[in-house]
C-alpha cells in the first residue's frame, strides 16, 4: 500500500522558527542567523535587508539620519507669498518649516497644499494655516520617533540640541528609508528612462551610477573619471563623506543637489550650471 506523498512545504515562518530556536543571545548573533537564513536561500535580498534595517532603527538616534539645519528648507513668515511660494515649488516638499527670524525660533509647520486657497483668491493668512511644531531631542532613538510619528499622524520634527537650539529636521520618510531603502517619488527615474533628463533651461536631473565620460559628453563638462566612474562617485569625493538629501556639491562651475540618497550611497542628483562664462561650452 503506498503511503500519501506529504505535499505540506514549511512556511517562511516555519523556516524561520527552526532557525531561531538557537536562542541568539545578543543582536550580532540574531543577524548572524537572518544572514545564514538568506545563504540558505529561506530570505531574499530584500526581506533580509528590511529585517537588518528593523533592527538596526531600534539603535540609530535621529541625529544620524537628520537633515542637518544648514540644508533645511523654510519659509520666513515676514516674506508675502508671492516671495516665498516660488521656493516652494522649486524645492517641491509638501511641508516646510515656518520661521519668525531665524531658524531657533519656529512658530509651525505649512503644508505645500495649503497655498491653494491663495490661488484660489481666497482670504490668505499663513498664520492661520499653520500645524503645530513637533519638537524631538537628537538623541532620540528612531524606533520611538517612527511610533510617535504613526501614533500622532505627524510626519515632520524639528531636531533640537541640548540646548535647545533647532539642529535640523526629520521626516517620516527619512526614517522609513532606513528599513525599506529610498522610497520613489515624482523626482525618481523609471528603470528605462535615460540618465540624463532636462528638467528647464537651467537644471538637469542625473541619476547617480551615470558615467561621467557620458555627463562629459551630453553636458560638454571635462570631469575626470581617473579615480571614479560615475558621477555619484564624483561627488562623494568632492563632499569627502556621504552627502543627504537635498545637500549642494559644488564641483567646478556646476551645483548638484541630493535628490535622493540612503545610508548606503546615492541615487539621484540635481545638475544646475552655476557659472557660464562667453567660452565655457554650453550643455548640449
Amino acid at each position: 500500500m503506498d503511503v500519501p506523498e506529504n505535499n505540506h512545504k514549511p512556511t517562511l515562518l516555519e523556516r524561520l522558527s527552526t532557525l531561531l530556536l538557537r536562542e541568539p543571545e545578543d543582536r550580532e548573533q540574531l543577524i548572524a542567523l537572518l544572514y545564514s537564513a538568506y545563504e540558505r536561500n529561506l530570505l531574499d535580498a530584500d526581506a533580509l535587508s528590511m529585517m537588518e534595517g528593523v533592527i538596526q532603527v531600534s539603535e540609530r538616534q535621529v541625529r544620524e539620519i537628520m537633515i542637518p539645519r544648514a540644508q533645511m528648507d523654510v519659509i520666513d513668515i515676514s516674506q508675502p507669498p508671492e516671495k516665498f511660494i516660488p521656493h516652494v515649488i522649486e524645492t517641491a516638499h509638501s511641508r516646510f518649516p515656518v520661521i519668525e527670524g531665524d531658524k531657533d525660533n519656529i512658530i509651525g509647520i505649512l503644508l505645500a497644499k495649503d497655498l491653494l486657497r491663495y490661488y484660489a483668491g481666497e482670504e490668505f493668512d499663513v498664520r492661520d494655516m499653520l500645524r503645530p511644531a513637533v519638537f524631538v531631542p537628537e538623541s532620540k532613538r528612531l524606533n520611538i520617533l517612527l511610533r510617535d510619528f504613526r501614533s500622532n499622524r505627524n510626519h515632520i520634527a524639528l531636531v533640537v540640541d541640548e540646548y535647545g537650539g533647532v539642529c535640523g529636521m526629520v521626516t517620516i520618510e527619512d526614517v522609513l528609508e532606513q528599513i525599506v531603502g529610498d522610497i520613489a517619488d515624482e523626482y525618481d527615474f523609471d528603470e528605462d528612462e535615460d540618465n540624463i533628463i532636462r528638467q528647464d533651461d537651467a537644471h538637469w536631473r542625473v541619476k547617480a551610477d551615470t558615467e561621467i565620460e557620458d555627463f562629459n559628453q551630453a553636458m560638454g563638462t571635462d570631469f575626470s573619471d581617473e579615480d571614479y566612474d560615475t558621477v555619484g562617485g564624483l561627488i562623494l569625493k568632492a563632499a569627502g563623506q556621504l552627502p543627504k538629501r537635498n545637500e549642494r556639491v559644488q564641483i567646478g562651475d556646476w551645483q548638484f543637489t541630493v535628490l535622493h540618497a540612503d545610508s548606503r550611497r546615492l541615487h539621484s542628483l540635481l545638475a544646475e550650471r552655476t557659472l557660464i562664462g562667453e567660452d565655457k561650452p554650453r550643455p548640449r
